[in-house]
C-alpha cells in the first residue's frame, strides 16, 4: 500500500508540472521555468521564444507520457513490478545531478534563477523524492 501511495504522490507531483508547463510555463510554482530569467529575456525574440516554448511543451508531453505509464503500474501492475517501478525512478531522478544540477547552478551563481539558490532546494526536494523511492521500494508491502 505504501508503494501505491508514494507513486500515487509522485504521479500527483508531476501532474502539477505537466500543467504548468503546458499552461502556465512563465510561473515560478509547479517547477516551471518562470524561476529562470532566461524565459522572459527568450520573449524579445520570438524564433527563440517559440524554440524555448517548443522544447518545454516536449518535456510536458514527455512527462505525460510516463505518468501514464505509472498511473497503469499503479492500476494493473503488481507489488513486484510495482517497486521496481521506484527503483527505476530513483535511477532516473539521479540523472539530475548529472546534467542539470551543474547548470542549474552555474546559472544560479550568475543570477539567472529567481528565486536566488533555487538550485540548491531544487536539489534537496530531489534528493528527498529519491530517498522516498529508495526506502518505500525496499520497505513498502513488507
Amino acid at each position: 500500500m505504501i508503494i501505491k501511495l508514494v507513486l500515487l504522490a509522485f504521479v500527483a507531483l508531476e501532474t502539477s508540472n505537466v500543467i504548468a508547463l503546458y499552461f502556465f510555463p512563465g510561473s515560478r510554482m509547479a517547477n516551471a521555468v518562470g524561476v529562470f530569467t532566461a524565459w522572459e529575456q527568450s520573449k524579445q525574440y520570438p524564433e527563440i521564444h517559440d524554440f524555448v516554448r517548443y522544447l518545454v511543451y516536449w518535456v510536458a508531453g514527455v512527462k505525460l507520457i510516463f505518468l501514464l505509464l505509472l498511473g497503469l503500474i499503479v492500476a494493473f501492475g503488481d507489488l513486484n513490478l510495482q517497486r521496481l517501478s521506484l527503483v527505476a525512478l530513483a535511477l532516473a531522478t539521479l540523472s539530475f545531478f548529472w546534467r542539470l544540477f551543474p547548470l542549474a547552478r552555474k546559472m544560479d551563481g550568475e543570477g539567472r534563477m529567481q528565486p536566488r539558490k533555487y538550485s540548491l532546494v531544487l536539489a534537496g526536494m530531489i534528493l528527498a523524492l529519491i530517498a522516498l523511492f529508495v526506502i518505500a521500494a525496499f520497505l513498502g508491502g513488507q
